[in-house]
This record gives C-alpha cells, structure tokens and sequence, in this order.
C-alpha cells in the first residue's frame, strides 16, 4: 500500500497554498474524463510550439489542466494520458532552462503516471535520466522534492526499475535530499529511498550506508524529527538492517537502538511503530553485538527494550505482537541473563497467553521464545541444558497444549518446534512426570501423525520420541 503514492495536494511551500478550485472530481464520467485529458495532451503539444510573449505562461497553463486531470480525479486517466503520447511531451517541458514552475508541474504530472498500474510505471523510462538530473543541487528544492517522488513510484514498481534506477545514479542525490532541513523534502527522499534500495540486491544499502552524512541524519531525524519524518526514515533502517551487515555493524554501534527504543515506548502511531520494531527486530536478529553488548542486563536501555516489546505484545495489533515476539525470540536465544530477564518479566505469561489464543504466525513465534527460555545454548552437538525452573513454570502456566498443536499443524517447522520442546518435558520435567503431562494432553497421537510421514527428519523425530518415552516399558513401576 506504501509503495506508490499519488500526490494530490501541492507541495509544501509551493505557491499553491491548498487544492485549487475544484475538489477532487469523483462523478465525472470516465468517457468524459478521458476525452479531457486527450484534449489537455494536444494543447501540451500546441504550447510546445508557441513562441513570443505569453508562451511561458501558456506552457504552464496547459502543463497544470493536464496535472489537475491527474490529481483531481478519483480515478486519474493515466492510461488516457500515455496513449495521447503525454509521455514524451512532459519529458521535453522537463528540459533544462525551464523555469521552476514548469519543471514542478512537469514533474507532478509524471508522479502520478508513475502511480498508475505496471505498464504505466515503466512508461516513464524515458523521462528518469531528466528527473534525477533534477535531483541535483542546481535545481530548486520544490522541484527537486517532486522528482524525487516521481522516482519513489517508479522505484516502487518492482527491481527491475529500481536497478535501472541504481545504474542511473538516482541514489547518492536522494541520499543528499535526505540530509535536508526542510521536513517534507526529508521525508520524501527518505521514502524514495527505502523504495530504491528494499532489494533483494544489498550493493545499494552497503552504498547507502556509506554516504557522508546519511546515519548522521537518521540519528537526527529518528532523536528529533514529527512522527511522519521518523516513519519514513525508520522504514530506510529496516533496510538497511534487513539487507547489509556491514550497515547493521555501523548502525548497532551508533545511537540508533536507543533513539529506536525511545520511539517504540513513547508513541502510539502504527504506522511509525511497525518499521520502528522491524528495525529492531533487525538489528536483534542480524548482530550479536546488539544483544551482547548493547542490551547488557542490568543497563536502562535493556529494560526499556524489554519494556517497548511488552508494549507491542499487548497492542491490537496483529503486525505488532508478531514482530515483537520474534525480536522477543532473538534476545530469549542469547545469554542465560537475557533469557532470566525475560523470564522474570511480563513477557512470560503475555507469550503463553498468545500462544494459545493467537493467530498462527504469532502462536509460532511466541512459542519460539518460550521454547528458548527453556534451553542453555549448547557449545557443541549434545542436546542442551534444560533450564528446569523456567521449564516447569512455562508447562505449570498452560504452555503445553500449545506446542502440542502446532505439532499437529501443516507448517513443517512449526511442527519440529512443537516436537522439540515436548522433548525438553519429557527428558526435564522433575521426577520423571514429563510423559505422563504429554500423555495427558494427546501428545502420543499428535507424535504419531509423522509414523508414516515423507519428511525423513520429521518422520525419525517423532517415532524416536514415542519409542524412547512411551515403549514397552512405560507405565510400569
């Protein structure tokens, strides 16, 4: 949904203060519509032509009947717009020398072609050497503001168009866009940018990252900016973290997980907290240092992620809790004092609670980090340490019959988590109850779904498990 946008209203600090007369034109048929907009195309090509006193301000007039066609409608007549040959017009009004006015609704008119279907998009080939060019630090900042929007559309599109793009050199000026002191220029280059570089190729984000100025202005604007500029520059940390560990090295070592941290306790704004956490989740994830040293047990910084991730287990919000379990997981994998620290919190009940009652995606990833609260990590191939106390209070508060559905689940490794951990109750559970506890809650007969099962692994898992607890011997005294 964020990937392509139209712009609708003037840019700030344009000379257009708010829309023009005539609000966005919903009821126009589309024959009519269309037949507009072939006719605003034809008098874009007659403006081309016309010389002598009052041709700028007719190039102008006709540039802005065209974007008012494209901005105003509910529906704009893109593909009306493209095959009246609009494409190649616009592209001449971008060329240099042009007044800034001309160049801004040039640009605005092919921001929302941009915006329209696939095909439309990739109608703009021709035009993107002259909008980056735009970019530059010759051109006005409303222009250059636009054409970067124009270019987050087509970036948006796909890789195909984001790597023409890249071999263009459209990603060291929306780097320098990004260090702007004006907010909405800020924020457009950086949601240009996190449409540029999202990969999958990381050559972008290892170029990104190492641009003078750019963590600088993440820090400054993640520490100081409106919660809409902190969106968009949080959405370009989720690549970076996601696609580099060169740009995770750097950004774990930075301020960055504080400022991240602060802005996941502090607001209430989804759309803000989504790439915030998946940033952290990233950061989690991707470095140990960041779990090492940076959330060391016993330093504020550590209480209050785990206190932000408490926050995200218990929104309404199903991105959220999902999220935050697995960043939950990867800190719950680390130290035997992360994993008391977690244990210790509110953390522990909200994940049981979630993995019996929650979604599937979410159910699995709180089961992963109820699952490593359980174990010490092994230094080498024997089945690691069980953690008896945290065992027998995940098993005593309900957890069970969790893992035991996902054994039965379709998800191949939702299922070989659920295996694992009933092998922890059984081999750790206090005084030998462990098989009796997955007797009780038809554990034997979700175990043998896989007698017979294609996946090897799975198939040997489960049979091995069943043979060793609950054999000829079992039951006896």
């Amino acid at each position: 949904m964020r990937a392509k946008r139209v712009c609708r209203a003037p840019l700030s600090g344009s000379d257009e203060a708010a829309m023009e007369e005539g609000d966005m034109v919903i009821d126009e048929e589309k024959a009519n519509l269309e037949a507009r907009t072939t006719q605003a195309v034809e008098e874009l090509k007659s403006a081309l032509s016309t010389q002598g006193k009052g041709a700028q301000k007719k190039k102008i007039e006709v540039l802005r009947a065209l974007r008012r066609l494209l901005s105003q409608s509910e529906v704009p007549p893109v593909e009306a717009a493209i095959k009246a040959g609009a494409i190649p017009l616009l592209v001449q009004y971008l060329s240099f020398g042009s007044s800034d006015e001309q160049l801004l609704e040039a640009a605005w008119c092919l921001t929302n072609i941009a915006a329209g279907e696939p095909e439309e998009t990739k109608s703009l080939l021709p035009a993107l050497p002259l909008l980056i060019a735009h970019l530059g630090e010759k051109s006005s900042t409303l222009v250059a503001e636009q054409c970067a929007w124009a270019i987050g559309n087509v970036a948006g599109e796909g890789a195909d168009l984001r790597s023409k793009l890249l071999a263009q050199g459209a990603l060291w000026p929306l780097a320098r866009l990004m260090l702007s002191n004006k907010g909405s220029t800020a924020r457009t280059a950086a949601w240009a940018l996190s449409n540029l570089i999202k990969g999958p190729d990381p050559k972008a984000v290892n170029e990104l990252i190492t641009i003078d100025g750019v963590l600088n202005a993440i820090i400054r604007n993640l520490e100081k900016a409106d919660e809409e500029l902190a969106t968009e520059v949080a959405w370009v940390v989720v690549y970076l973290s996601a696609l580099s560990e060169k740009a995770t090295s750097l950004i774990v070592r930075s301020s960055v997980p504080q400022l991240l941290i602060g802005r996941l306790l502090a607001s209430e704004n989804l759309q803000l907290l989504i790439p915030v956490l998946r940033s952290l989740g990233n950061l989690v994830a991707g470095d140990a240092y960041m779990v090492d040293s940076v959330l060391t047990v016993g330093n504020s910084i550590t209480d209050q992620a785990v206190s932000s991730l408490i926050k995200c287990l218990k929104s309404d919000s199903r991105v959220l809790k999902k999220e935050a379990s697995w960043a939950m997981s990867n800190i719950a994998a680390g130290s035997l004092e992360h994993k008391k620290l977690i244990f210790s919190s509110e953390a522990t009940p909200l994940l049981m609670h979630l993995l019996a009652t929650a979604q599937f995606d979410i159910r699995r990833e709180a089961a992963y980090t109820l699952g490593n609260l359980c174990v010490v990590p092994a230094g080498n191939a024997a089945p690691p340490n069980i953690i008896v106390d945290h065992l027998v209070a995940i098993v005593n508060g309900g957890a069970l019959p969790g893992f035991i559905n996902l054994v039965r689940s379709a998800d191949i490794e939702s299922a070989r988590l659920g295996l694992q951990f009933l092998e922890l109750v059984m081999r750790g559970y206090p005084n030998g109850q462990g098989p009796q506890l997955v007797e009780r809650e038809d554990g034997i007969d979700a175990m043998e779904r896989f007698q017979f099962h294609e996946n090897e692994l799975m198939r040997n898992m489960a049979n091995g498990l069943v043979d060793k607890y609950f054999g000829e011997d079992y039951g006896l005294e």
